[in-house]
């Protein structure tokens, strides 16, 4: 039979060892970019068939209101004089 040894170490073992902090996540936002981009998504699947004809009024509505969204928020050109 194989004789059982036990040896211990005697070491001080370094518990606090330097972690580098996570990077603070971004907050979620939407940009008017990525509002427009959206509408433009929408024209180009409507115009290849993604939608069935039931459900292009839904998706129309939507695509107004997002646009409607972006067209409003963009800032007032500044009149030259």
């Amino acid at each position: 039979m194989a004789k059982k040894t036990e040896e211990v170490i005697d070491e001080p073992v370094d518990t606090e060892q330097a972690v580098p902090e996570a990077p603070a996540p971004e907050p979620a936002g939407l940009q008017l970019s990525d509002i427009a981009a959206v509408v433009k998504i929408i024209d180009v699947v409507t115009k290849r068939g993604a939608f069935n004809g039931d459900e292009l009024g839904d998706v129309g509505s939507v695509r107004n209101r997002l646009q409607a969204f972006v067209v409003a928020s963009q800032p007032e050109p500044e009149e030259k004089k």
